[in-house]
């Protein structure tokens, strides 16, 4: 990457420590065609000598209306905008959604036992795993994201455990810097944060050779995996650490959608969010790891021991948006998934909580069975053109499954994260050991963080703080799911749990003895 022009100074480590930085794995529409109506509205003629000249003119109308028209589409194809389009299926996606596989839908047979036992049964004798992906090369990378990687050094700041540099300033000291944030222009939440770090922005300017110099930080850590699988909990008692800093809020996705433009699924695409717009969600922690300047005038950071995390879950697991960005050359499966841009810089109750999590209205376990049975059918119907792994990135599929199915598929993503990070990069917690023992698996959090002691007392507030983003009370009343849709997510899961357990090395994983 020695042709890019970087806009930094005070190089260090290389971005190869970088990429052996940590990872938590917590584990547990209507299609719209394209196309545009043009009404050309013209007055009467008042006055024509012939028919033959009505008839001319109104086949010159005609034809200017159609030549409008098509001037009007060839630009909007041509100049690639896709903004405001629906998250429409691809030329890639597969063929068979109105006929999902040999055993025809019926809405009405959605609780024949029978039936959905059979669809199972033939999805599970289509589970194969093949041998690991081959990583893609890094100039093959750096040219589908180049301004990505313009931006972000291939070396950092040294004697700091996070990874940071210092990068030019070259804007206008007097302006807002966060003004073109598009996170801050579409959360009245995130105005507020930036608020404070507009105030504060000058006062962490770094003055030398008389050129002004901001730090800059990457995540240490990410915290990823499965909806309700306690990712929430874990950063919640993470956050507690005095050593441990997060983005300026949760969940900023910028992985997995931001970075396309996507802000909700329902709306389509908007802007793409810059890197630049990402890292500004880390400067409130870069503060603090670089201190008070003012005190510090030689740029060395105050707090070296400071880490920083991010915790979108959806990075493990979301790459729906490559088939709108990236050729498809790899027979329908992604040619790049997240973890190869974050390495080049650097299960059944999990189900029907997501299910009560996302749901709006109607919600009920009888619901929940037969929006199984439709997801079952629909994923079979998949797997009869194409290969589980092409299944489980199928943007079309997941956009049209009532439940997420295939986000419980948790040994597909780990599969694909081992093929870009080592073993000993990934520590994969589950959920019930969480929950029952959460000061043993707190200790294995700090131990794998590389983190400093703790006094009894902030050790005492983080393991014993009650577990958040638990079940809303009302869905606690709706009870468990029906025992037969149990039994019908166990059949579907269990292959795919098997092949955990033997590449975890970890029988845990096993079902055998929990349902």
């Amino acid at each position: 990457m020695t042709q890019m022009d970087y806009k930094y100074s005070l190089l260090g480590s290389s971005v190869d420590d970088y990429r052996k930085r940590p990872l938590i794995l917590q584990v547990d529409d209507t299609p719209m065609n394209l196309f545009a109506v043009l009404e050309v509205k013209r007055e009467l003629p008042r006055r024509w000598n012939t028919l033959g000249c009505f008839r001319k003119i109104r086949l010159y109308s005609f034809l200017f209306g159609l030549a409008v028209m098509f001037l009007i589409m060839a630009s909007y194809i041509l100049t690639g905008d896709k903004k405001g389009l629906l998250l429409t299926p691809s030329p890639y996606h597969f063929s068979s959604l109105v006929s999902p596989g040999p055993f025809a839908f019926n809405l009405s047979s959605v609780k024949d036992y029978t039936h959905i036992k059979l669809v199972v049964k033939s999805i599970t004798s289509k589970v194969e795993f093949r041998s690991r992906r081959q990583l893609p090369e890094l100039k093959t990378l750096v040219n589908s994201e180049q301004h990505m990687f313009s931006v972000i050094p291939s070396k950092f700041l040294p004697a700091i455990k996070n990874p940071c540099w210092y990068e030019e300033y070259t804007g206008n000291i007097t302006l807002d810097p966060y003004r073109t944030n598009l996170y801050a222009r579409y959360s009245r939440r995130f105005r507020t944060v930036f608020q404070h770090l507009r105030n504060t922005f000058r006062e962490h300017m770094y003055h030398r050779d008389g050129k002004l110099y901001r730090m800059r930080c990457l995540p240490y850590f990410y915290i990823i995996g499965q909806p309700k699988c306690g990712t929430t909990d874990l950063y919640d008692r993470l956050r507690l650490h005095p050593d441990v800093k997060f983005t300026t809020f949760k969940e900023p996705h910028w992985w997995t959608r931001k970075r396309f433009g996507i802000i909700r699924l329902s709306e389509g695409f908007h802007d793409r969010y810059p890197v630049e717009d990402y890292l500004d969600l880390f400067d409130q922690a870069a503060y603090q790891i670089q201190g008070n300047l003012t005190a510090n005038t030689s740029g060395s950071p105050s707090q070296p021991n400071i880490i920083i995390g991010e915790a979108s879950a959806s990075t493990m697991w979301d790459n729906n948006a490559w088939v709108y960005f990236y050729d498809n050359t790899t027979d329908g499966e992604p040619p790049f998934l997240i973890q190869d841009f974050v390495h080049a810089l650097d299960p059944v109750e999990r189900l029907y909580s997501d299910y009560l999590y996302f749901g709006i209205a109607n919600k009920s376990a009888e619901d929940f069975h037969e929006k199984v049975a439709e997801s079952l059918q629909l994923f079979e119907g998949c797997l009869t053109e194409y290969t589980m792994r092409s299944c489980v990135y199928n943007t079309t599929v997941n956009n049209a499954m009532p439940v997420r199915l295939q986000v419980g598929l948790y040994i597909v993503y780990l599969i694909d994260w081992l093929t870009a990070f080592s073993r000993e990069q990934i520590l994969v917690l589950r959920l019930e050991d969480h929950a029952s023992n959460r000061k043993y698996t707190m200790h294995r959090v700090f131990d794998f963080l590389n983190l400093g002691p703790l006094t009894k007392e902030i050790e005492s507030e983080i393991t014993r703080s009650p577990a958040s983003n638990t079940r809303r009370p009302a869905d606690k009343n709706l009870g468990p799911m029906l025992p037969i849709t149990k039994e019908i997510l166990r059949d579907f899961y269990t292959p795919f749990n098997e092949k955990l357990a033997k590449v975890l090395h970890n029988d845990s994983f096993l079902w055998d003895s929990q349902l």
